[in-house]
């Protein structure tokens, strides 16, 4: 499944997608030397033979990799990638799998099983004692604490004891201002970064704009937002029998919350954005872990659930009054075009801050709501094209950004001399169809009118170490389709009994 690391790597002949935003070139061979880029050549010219002695040599011992007619890419990066979960019953193998085998070579943690659990499996990716992007960590505000957060002073304690315990920033879901104040203050005082998901609990005395000029370095999903975009209310139009803890109430009225919100280039709205920008904000959206809430049957008739989503995870997915996510008490055509609409303010707005400079991050959130992993990232690039991104736009969103939000981008994010050699490499051009990154491929008709499937990863290298793409996926069909056979279980739909 893995070949390496090599002393000297050579790729040879690749398109190469650089991540900076410019424009493909090819034929070109790129040079590692112990998981540093050490040369990137262009080596001739397209339709034109290559001039064999204008290439790189390969050294004694080194290993060659003929990737003629082949695409690389920037590893990707995921911003927003849970590892699991006890009430998904996905493990770190079969999560790291997913990602890997669609070109993720580094994920962003926001929050989990714990800092010790976590940090064990960064250590062991760092050095490779296991199959796994690079990790960053980000502790969930408070978690591990023996009482409640509850002063300035305890707020700043825990600051400093996540930094000591090695943790690379904090996961806040909201607090009172005062808490907020103090800890972004204490984190950003160790140098260390921060994302929020601006829960409802707290957001209407602390959105956004209030985080972002404490110091928070990144907002997920869009919470917090609207409400920073505000100009007749200062809470959103809650019915008046809403109750947080209904995942259908919360849900069905957060559809609502951008039509709620100052309109699309009007004062407010351009005030807010150019504030965020002044302020080197980071957007990660997250759009794709919404994504049924505007179309249910799309999102779990998804065509790799049969042989990539293991049981436990199908479970955890169903309608249910008390899991994160599950809000199918009844949904339907209503609250679909409710949400549709939600998606289109909201996609104009991240499409516009990408245009005036800011930074917008690629991050997915699998592992509710139908989205797997590693396919839900894919998905993710997808909704950022809909949302007017350029193709070579969402490539840097999906790299570059992703390493300047996390403070690595000395290290990674582009295919750069001197940068770790982190890889995407696909067989098919991704800018033309983003699809063929999917682990299932793209659908294509041939000249002879023959269905086919084109595409998949062909190899993601981490750190100089070149990952079977496909071989990684097969391992995971493999892994459900034992737990579907020790189980005897058969994935149905909602409500269907055999």
């Amino acid at each position: 499944m893995s070949e390496g690391p090599f002393s000297q790597l050579i790729i040879r002949g690749v398109t190469l997608i650089n991540g900076n935003g410019a424009p493909p070139i090819s034929p070109v061979d790129i040079v590692v030397e112990n998981n540093v880029i050490k040369k990137i050549q262009v080596v001739g010219y397209p339709g034109v033979a290559i001039n064999e002695d204008r290439r790189p040599k390969l050294a004694a011992g080194g290993r060659e990799l003929n990737c003629e007619g082949m695409y690389l890419l920037p590893g990707f990066i995921d911003m927003h990638g849970h590892i699991g979960g006890n009430s998904q019953g996905a493990d770190p193998d079969y999560v790291f799998k997913l990602w890997m085998g669609h070109g993720v070579t580094t994920v962003r943690q926001p929050s989990g099983r714990g800092i010790d659990y976590t940090l064990d499996l960064k250590r062991k990716s760092e050095k490779n004692e296991i199959i796994a992007p690079r990790i960053f960590t980000y502790t969930g505000f408070g978690q591990g604490s023996k009482e409640e957060i509850s002063t300035p002073e305890m707020a700043r304690a825990w600051v400093r004891n996540n930094a000591q315990k090695g943790a690379d920033g904090i996961k806040f879901f909201g607090a009172p201002p005062e808490i907020m104040t103090a800890a972004l203050d204490e984190n950003k005082k160790l140098g260390l970064r921060s994302a929020c998901h601006h829960a409802q609990l707290d957001v209407a005395r602390w959105n956004v704009l209030h985080s972002a000029r404490a110091g928070l370095t990144s907002m997920e999903h869009w919470y917090g937002l609207p409400e920073a975009l505000f100009e007749d209310r200062t809470v959103q139009n809650y019915p008046l029998d809403y109750n947080y803890n209904n995942e259908q109430h919360r849900f069905e009225e957060a559809g609502k919350l951008w039509e709620q919100a100052a309109k699309p280039y009007s004062d407010h709205w351009n005030t807010v954005m150019n504030e965020l920008i002044s302020l080197d904000f980071t957007i990660d959206p997250t759009f794709n872990i919404y994504e049924a809430s505007r179309d249910l049957q799309r999102a779990r008739r998804a065509e790799w659930h049969e042989e990539y989503t293991l049981p436990s995870l199908w479970e955890f997915y169903q309608p249910s009054k008390i899991s994160h996510g599950s809000y199918w008490h009844y949904w339907g055509t209503e609250q679909e075009v409710v949400w549709k609409k939600n998606y289109y303010l909201w996609m104009t707005f991240i499409n516009e801050y990408k245009n005036r400079g800011g930074r917008v991050t690629t991050g997915s959130d699998s592992g509710f709501i139908f989205q797997l992993y590693g396919f839900a990232y894919i998905r993710e690039l997808e909704l950022l094209r809909e949302a007017g991104f350029h193709p070579l736009e969402i490539i840097r969103s999906a790299t570059l950004n992703g390493a300047e939000a996390l403070g690595v981008s000395d290290k990674i994010g582009t295919v750069t001399v001197g940068k770790l050699a982190d890889f995407v490499i696909v067989g098919e051009n991704p800018l033309e169809n983003l699809k063929v990154l999917y682990g299932t491929g793209a659908i294509k008709l041939t000249e002879d009118n023959e269905v086919v499937r084109v595409g998949g990863v062909v190899y993601t290298i981490k750190d100089g170490i070149i990952f079977d793409a496909k071989a990684l996926l097969a391992d995971v069909k493999r892994m459900v389709l034992e737990k579907k056979q020790e189980e005897n279980y058969k994935i149905l739909q909602p409500g269907i009994k055999e």
